[in-house]
């Protein structure tokens, strides 16, 4: 499903500010894999996602996409089959339309080949059904604008917004990490049910470490650009925090140096 081989990007090349963010990185995914990512902050992690978007063309390497090969499409052309969902509860979505309005954009859009601005009564029966599940009340809300919103709310909508047509690819970037904890709690629970049972192929980057060895089916470790491990099946079922940071001390051989992820 998704393919990534020995991918390779530097910033600034050739100035003092070069930074090597990927480094060989290379990665395989079947379909349906909900892969949870963890890192210091600099491991390439984000740097990953975005090449996978295709938000920049990686200096080396392979992107291929349900057998499609992506390496040098650009980032519209990959928005047709990647859903993407940032830290950010304001990115994502239209602050001054209604909740109604901003489902529209991708449903529509992709139903019908270019943005209706009107929306079908069978449309808005839909989305009054999608809504519904989140168990937020926001169905009997959906004129609203979504500006208006708790970053909760609105990370929800953001969530249903990429993922109503289902997308071969979802990235989630720490998309709970600005939410407070119940909150981010019920967000992770709604992402866990709409991959399941949409089965959608997912990486979610993660600054809580429990949370990236309770979800999904593996766990990935990057590091300086690379991936260092590559944890799932028998090897995963019985991990905890202490037994992977002890495998990346083995691994490294020295300690996991994110204070953020080892008191989350």
């Amino acid at each position: 499903m998704l393919e990534l081989t020995n991918l390779h990007k530097t910033f600034a090349a050739g100035t003092p500010n070069e930074k090597k963010a990927l480094k060989g990185l290379s990665l395989s995914l079947d379909a349906g894999d909900f892969v949870t990512v963890i890192g210091s902050n600099g491991a390439g992690k984000s740097t990953m996602f975005n090449a996978i978007a295709g938000t920049f063309i990686t200096d080396e390497g392979k992107i291929v996409i349900d057998g499609e090969d992506m390496t040098f499409k650009p980032d519209t052309y990959r928005a047709k089959c990647i859903g993407r969902i940032f830290q950010d509860p304001m990115k994502g979505s239209a602050p001054s339309l209604s909740i109604e309005q901003n489902l529209a954009i991708p449903y529509s859009s992709t139903k019908k080949g270019i943005f209706h601005r009107a929306i079908s009564k069978k449309d808005r029966e839909y989305f009054r059904e999608v809504l519904s599940k989140l168990d937020m009340g926001l169905e009997d809300r959906m004129n609203v604008p979504i500006g208006t919103l708790s970053g909760g709310q609105r990370q929800a909508v953001t969530l249903l917004m990429a993922t109503i047509l289902t997308p071969k690819i979802l990235l989630l970037d720490e998309h709970t990490a600005a939410l407070d904890p119940l909150t981010a709690e019920k967000v992770l629970a709604i992402t866990k049910e709409i991959v399941e049972t949409k089965k959608i192929t997912t990486l979610m980057i993660t600054h809580n470490i429990a949370s990236a060895i309770e979800l999904g089916n593996r766990t990935i470790l990057l590091d300086d650009g690379k991936i260092v491990l590559d944890l799932k099946g028998d090897e995963r079922k019985n991990l905890t925090v202490d037994s992977l940071l002890k495998m990346y001390r083995e691994v490294k051989g020295k300690s996991f140096d994110n204070d953020r992820m080892l008191l989350s």
